[in-house]
Order: structure tokens, then C-alpha cells, then sequence
């Protein structure tokens, strides 16, 4: 029961943690990165103080290594959870062999604590029940984030311990989306990992789950919503995903994605919502004549790579570390020893 509770819990978080038990012995009092064991940089954007956690090889932080940037999903989660016992990874995939290889990045959501104690209360709602802070609804936008994390990506690749031409950028559903416009960014990555997004973008997933369940009365409420937004594309209430944050996550990734000339892995379970998406972006590489994409398909899973079991996900049938192990393996960072 616990560890089909946990998984729940990491599905729902859209993947911003593993979907194992919490990975270090670590005392629950501690609360910094570093005693975790992990480093923490701080990157000036504008007035903005942005917090990068950063995952090494013990003993070869300095070690010049290819760089991989995980972009985050939606839901403002702090990148560290942990109780009594110890804390939850920060990657959905195992961390431990790629180190051997390469550094591991992750940017902290805005204005949300990197760290946060879980003892006692459930993760599964605790960040959906809370009330994000003003700072992070200001700038929970695709605009903002695609500035912030090209801002991030060109101060690490200065760095002495980053190969500045090896930068990898991967990212899941919303992450997928900051990764379609930043690997179009000229000379910036060097490939780029696009996983369970929607080329069509976040509405059209939305309107599919209406469509799959043939739910009139949700596809109606999905059009009125936008209707809502387009009227009012900058508001920001801070309601979930508001106006703004909803306008530009739906808009169609798919001229960022033809844009993009670095290798691109775009990887996805047949039973995504996002599939239709996926298949029109290889439809189109395809008329086109690009050879820069290599599609990976996962047939019978779902958005989170989970099987499907009577309809509904089967979180005993865990896939991510294959699904990291494929796009690793394909980016050169998987070690063969």
C-alpha cells in the first residue's frame, strides 16, 4: 500500500521525483541541498536570484564533464522532499551510472523552496491544496521561463567543469515544451530531449482526454475555458494554470521544433494524450526531409510511461529507467562500462 501510494504520488507530480522510496539516509532535520548531497548554485536574472541544484560524480565536481539540464514539469513542487529516513530523488531516471559520464542540472521553480519536509503530511496534495507565492505566479509563464533557462544554460556552459559543446537539455510534458523553444535557440544545446509533450500543444491534450471519453460537457468546458484566456491572456490569479500560463503552453511547438537543426529525441507512449501531436511532428519531418529526429515510441503506455491496466494506469509497471537508459544511451551519455 505505501509503495503504490508513493507512486501515486510521483504520477500526479508529473514525474518532478522518482518513483522509488526516498534514496538516501539522511536525517530528517537536515535541509539543505548540500547535505544531501548535492551542490547548489545561484544564477543572477535580472533582479531574480535563481537556484540551480547540480549533481556530480563524489570527488569529480570540478571534473570537466558534458552537462544535462532536466526541465521541470507544471506543478511547483520544491526539488528536495524528504522525512524522517531519508529523501526522494530529484530525476526520475537513475542518477548514479549517467554521473560517471556527465553533470546533472535541475532549475528550482520560482520563489519555491528547494527543500521541504514531508514528515507527516501527504505529498500527493500538499502542493496542489497550497497557495503558490505571488513571486512564483508572476513568473509561471513559457516566456519567463524560456529567458531564465537560456540565461541558466549560458552561464553554466562558462563554467571550467562543463564541455560547453556537449550540453544536453531534456524535459517531460510542460519541461518537453521549454525544451522545444530552447533547442531551436542557435548554438546553445547540443542535443535535446522531448518526452510525453504535445507538438500541438496543451489544449489540444486536454481536449483529447474530452474526446477518448467521448465527454461533451468537457470538451464544451475546455473551449470556454480558452475563450476565457484568449480574452485575457496576461492575467495571472494564480489559479492553477492561470491565463497566461495556459496562453502560452498551448500554443503549437511544432515551428520550434521544425526550427531546431540538433539531433532530437521525441519519445512517448502510444496511450498518451499527446500521441496525435507526436505523429503530425513525424508526419512533417518526414515531408520535409529532416534527419535530425529520432521518435521512440513506447507502445501501451501512457503519459508517464506507466503501463495501462483496464484503462487505468498500472503503477506496478514501472518504465522510466528504460526510458532514461534509451534517451541517455542515444545523447552518449550512458557509460558502457
Amino acid at each position: 500500500m505505501l509503495l503504490a501510494q508513493l507512486r501515486r504520488l510521483l504520477l500526479l507530480s508529473l514525474l518532478l521525483l522518482s518513483l522509488r522510496s526516498p534514496a538516501q539516509t539522511t536525517p530528517a532535520a537536515a535541509r539543505t541541498p548540500e547535505s544531501f548531497g548535492y551542490r547548489r548554485l545561484t544564477v543572477m536574472f535580472g533582479r531574480d536570484s535563481v537556484q540551480v541544484l547540480l549533481m556530480s560524480k563524489p570527488g569529480e565536481e570540478k571534473r570537466k564533464k558534458p552537462l544535462l539540464l532536466w526541465e521541470q514539469g507544471s506543478i511547483p513542487t520544491p526539488l528536495l522532499l524528504y522525512k524522517e529516513g531519508g529523501t526522494y530523488p530529484v530525476f526520475p531516471f537513475h542518477p548514479k551510472k549517467v554521473l560517471e559520464s556527465c553533470h546533472l542540472a535541475i532549475i528550482s521553480k520560482p520563489g519555491i523552496p528547494l527543500t521541504f519536509d514531508v514528515t507527516g503530511q501527504n505529498p500527493n496534495t500538499i502542493f496542489r491544496e497550497r497557495r503558490p507565492p505571488a513571486y512564483y505566479c508572476a513568473r509561471n509563464y513559457l516566456g519567463y521561463y524560456l529567458r531564465r533557462d537560456e540565461a541558466v544554460l549560458r552561464f553554466l556552459k562558462k563554467q571550467p567543469w562543463v564541455e560547453a559543446g556537449r550540453v544536453v537539455i531534456a524535459g517531460h510534458s510542460q519541461g518537453a515544451a521549454v525544451v522545444a523553444h530552447l533547442a531551436a535557440v542557435p548554438g546553445l544545446v547540443s542535443r535535446a530531449v522531448y518526452l510525453s509533450g504535445n507538438p500541438l500543444g496543451r489544449q489540444m491534450s486536454m481536449l483529447a482526454l474530452g474526446r477518448q471519453a467521448a465527454d461533451t460537457a468537457e470538451v464544451a468546458g475546455t473551449f470556454r475555458r480558452w475563450q476565457e484566456v484568449v480574452a485575457d491572456p496576461t492575467r495571472t490569479d494564480c489559479l492553477g494554470d492561470d491565463p497566461r500560463n495556459s496562453y502560452g503552453f498551448a500554443a503549437s511547438e511544432i515551428p520550434e521544433l521544425l526550427r531546431t537543426r540538433v539531433p532530437m529525441f521525441i519519445g512517448f507512449g502510444t496511450l498518451d494524450r499527446g500521441v496525435a501531436g507526436d505523429d503530425y511532428l513525424r508526419l512533417e519531418a518526414i515531408r520535409q526531409h529532416r534527419t535530425n529526429f529520432t521518435f521512440r515510441e513506447y507502445p501501451g503506455r501512457e503519459h508517464n510511461f506507466f503501463g495501462v491496466k483496464n484503462g487505468q494506469p498500472d503503477y506496478d509497471d514501472f518504465y522510466w529507467d528504460q526510458v532514461g537508459e534509451d534517451f541517455l544511451r542515444w545523447a552518449g551519455l550512458w557509460p558502457d562500462k
